[in-house]
């Protein structure tokens, strides 16, 4: 089980960064895989870079957590983190979004992460 939790760690905090570099660097496709498309060239450009920076800086505060602090420290921070993407389900509810992108991404996300935070913690 403890390969399993860290690995689930690893892959969770890893995804981060990448959707992170994502937004920065693909900000138009990154939104619309999100659920709700934007137009990087308009007034949402500020935002996709706040979520790039934001996705990535997760994902690399969980590997540092996870190096440095061990398992207990990031089952605590993926817990925490978890909230991201149950609140990302409703903003792309609320935005116009599909249920399916709302719940077959984030939701699923979120669920997820709290596994992996159950692995971390049974470790």
């Amino acid at each position: 089980m403890t390969v399993t939790a860290y690995t689930l760690a690893v892959v969770l905090n890893l995804f981060c960064v990448f959707l992170g570099y994502r937004f920065l660097f693909r900000p138009a496709s990154a939104a619309a895989g999100y659920g709700v498309p934007a137009d990087p060239s308009g007034d949402a450009g500020a935002y996709l870079t706040v979520k790039g920076l934001r996705d990535g800086t997760f994902g690399l505060a969980g590997l540092a957590l996870l190096a440095f602090a061990g398992a207990r420290a990031e089952a605590w921070f993926l817990l925490c983190a978890a909230l991201v993407p149950l609140g990302d389900t409703l903003v792309v509810l609320r935005h116009g979004g599909t249920k399916a992108v709302a719940f077959g991404i984030h939701f699923a996300t979120a669920v997820v992460v709290l596994i992996g935070a159950g692995l971390l913690f049974a470790v």
